[in-house]
Formats: structure tokens, sequence, C-alpha cells
């Protein structure tokens, strides 16, 4: 099965002044197709400075970084760019919507930007399958935090993308809505979408696959990590 995500020895170095800041230090995983997998840390953990080089918004020190197969280390801005519209779905924590359209018309951004053609069934389909049927020409200000970022996760995949990478998607949701956004993945990754959480609530990231523990700007051992102790105040 090809590998979605490949991180290789990945390592950024950034100065500040004299002094050498290691935000990633010899970093190693992969995602796979149908994976959902979080990252917590605290700050200043390297979580943020991983986010970057996978969403290809920065590039490694040291390392290589794969995208389904494919070398980005290396690449140019426009290449990147290119990968960022056809490879990956991003969510985030504000939902980033206009909120003056509609639930369709926000899904229909990317493909504009794009200059994709838009298929209005297709977007129906799409806002049908995240739980948004009847919605889709209210306005965004009109729904609720969960609805948005439902919207969200149409929208990102709208340029049918095989990784979906969300920065804190449920953080400013009640837990209610939370689990049931939670489900919404689990269900979208069993067509083979690769999900990747970063996130600072535990309890939504033991409802992933798999959870990789940064510190200091490296993976810590799921033997050694405090995570698998049942210490809940370890990534605050």
């Amino acid at each position: 099965m090809q590998k979605i995500i490949e991180a290789i020895n990945l390592r950024k170095y950034y100065h500040r002044g004299s002094e050498i800041v290691k935000a990633l230090n010899g970093v190693n995983f992969e995602i796979k197709p149908y994976e959902i997998v979080s990252i917590v840390g605290p700050s200043g953990s390297g979580k943020t400075t991983l986010m970057n080089l996978i969403s290809c918004l920065d590039s490694p020190t040291e390392g290589n970084l794969k995208i389904t197969g494919k070398d980005v280390t290396g690449l140019k801005e426009h290449q990147l760019i290119t990968i960022r519209r056809e490879k990956i779905g991003f969510i985030f924590q504000q939902f980033y919507l206009i909120p003056t359209l509609t639930a369709k018309e926000n899904v229909e951004l990317p493909l504009i930007f794009s200059k994709k053609a838009i298929s209005e069934s297709k977007i129906f389909q799409l806002l049908e399958r995240v739980g948004l049927k009847g919605k889709e020409n209210y306005q965004t200000n009109m729904l609720s935090g969960g609805d948005k970022q439902r919207i969200s996760i149409a929208r990102a995949l709208v340029n049918e993308p095989e990784m979906v990478i969300a920065d804190e998607p449920t953080g400013k949701l009640e837990t209610k809505e939370r689990d049931s956004l939670m489900e919404l993945l689990k269900e979208l990754a069993k067509s083979g979408l690769a999900v990747f959480i970063a996130t600072h609530d535990l309890e939504l990231a033991w409802m992933t696959q798999r959870v990789i523990h940064l510190q200091d700007g490296k993976i810590i051992p799921k033997d050694e990590s405090t995570l698998y102790r049942g210490d809940k105040d370890a990534i605050q």
C-alpha cells in the first residue's frame, strides 16, 4: 500500500542570534491510506513546524518528505502549490469560511481558485455526505459551529485530495459536536483518505488510530511517553 506521508529524518533548524534552535531534530513516521493519526505535544515541541512541513508550506533543513510517494523536499513553490491544491485538504480551528456566502458557495471556492469546472450536483452530494443536506443554501453565519466545521470538511474534500490535515479541528466545538465530527472523519477515512490531526485535546487524540507524541523536536517512543501512563496534563 502506498504511503500518503513518509517523513525520513526530518530536521528543521532556525537561527536565533548565535543560537541554533532545533525545532525538529530527526523525525521519522509514515501515514497510509485509511489511517487517522493525531499528533500531540506541548507548546514548543515542534508540532507547528511539522505541520508546516507536511502541508508543503515550508521545507526541511535536512531529511526528506514524501507525499503520495513523491519526494517534495526540493520542489519549487509553484510545484508545492500544486501539491497543496491536488493532494491535501485543510481543516482549521477557525473555519476560515466567508460568512456572507452559503455553504455551497464556500465549498465551491477551491474549485474557483483552481480554475476547475463546478458541478452543482457534486457539491450537493458532498454536503449531503458531511451531513448538511437541506442546508446547502444557508449563509454560514446562520449555522452552528459544528455545521461550519462540516462545511470546512466538505471544502477540504472538494478537490478529491488523498490526505486531510486538520489543525485543532474541534477546538471551538462542544464535546457532542466534537465527537460527531470525529465520527464523520472516521467514516471518510474508510474511503481511503488519510487524516492527520494536530490537537491539544487528549480525548480527541485517543479517538484516532495512532497518536504521535512530539517533544523537543523529537517523537517520544510509546514506552517512554507520559501520554500512555494516563498523564492528561502532559501536553498542556
